[in-house]
């Protein structure tokens, strides 16, 4: 035991000056750029990057548009009368590559415009961020309505806007967000009708009969099962899903 405690004594005395030598890391420096702007030290931009990489699920949810799939979906399980198939991880698979589908070209143009210039160092951090930012800013757009615009700029008591490309991030993100759910709820309610009138229809024929102790739930599960997949029903929703964001 002494032998042991002897030795590692020893080692972190040859290490100590190896140690002392050893130049650290600066946390931040900034240098002045050519065109009169500021650039981050590498250990910044990459302490920025994993913060970054920290909000991207929440950035994902909120503009993209995995909020409007995930939840269509899950209606669509609900009207079936699956409550565990699919399960919630296929879900957000199919969400999420839906989400890398649909986004495709937004993601196009981020890398083009603002990723590759950025890391062939011909633009500087703040300006690749803001090229980043246009591409996504104008699908968001897109996909809001200009009254939910209206009410998070009045909720902001903010100055009212001469046009919805005037929107800022702050009063854009909760819009998005706001039509992405009315946009949801609304494939979602059409979805659920025609399985909503084969219980109704199944229940009718059941009191009918007089048998009321029967689930129609039970019975009209495989209807539903078969009436989805002979109108190939994954493909219509998927499909749908895809095409309401390109209207």
């Amino acid at each position: 035991m002494r032998i042991g405690k002897l030795c590692l004594v020893v080692l972190l005395l040859l290490l100590t000056p190896v140690a002392m030598a050893a130049p650290g890391l600066p946390a931040v420096s900034v240098s002045s750029a050519p065109g009169g702007g500021q650039t981050y030290s590498v250990t910044l931009q990459v302490l920025a990057l994993m913060t970054l990489l920290t909000l991207l699920p929440s950035f994902v949810i909120m503009m993209t548009s995995f909020t409007r799939i995930v939840i269509v979906l899950a209606i669509l399980r609900q009207a079936i009368g699956l409550h565990s198939a699919p399960s919630n991880q296929i879900i957000l698979g199919m969400a999420l590559f839906m989400t890398f589908f649909i986004m495709a070209p937004v993601f196009s143009q981020i890398y083009e415009k603002a990723a590759l210039p950025y890391i062939n160092e011909k633009i500087e951090f703040q300006e690749a961020l803001q090229k980043a930012a246009s591409p996504i800013k104008e699908f968001m757009l897109h996909q809001t309505r200009e009254t939910d615009i209206d009410l998070f700029v009045r909720i902001s008591k903010s100055a009212a806007l001469a046009s919805p490309d005037q929107t800022p991030f702050q009063v854009l993100l909760p819009a998005f967000l706001t039509s992405e759910l009315k946009t949801a709820f609304q494939i979602g309610f059409i979805i659920f009708i025609p399985f909503l009138v084969i219980d109704l229809v199944v229940a009718s024929i059941l009191m009918a009969m007089g048998m009321m102790m029967l689930s129609p739930m039970m019975i009209s599960l495989p209807f539903k099962i078969m009436l989805f997949v002979l109108v190939d029903g994954w493909g219509l929703v998927l499909g749908t899903l895809a095409q309401s964001f390109y209207i």
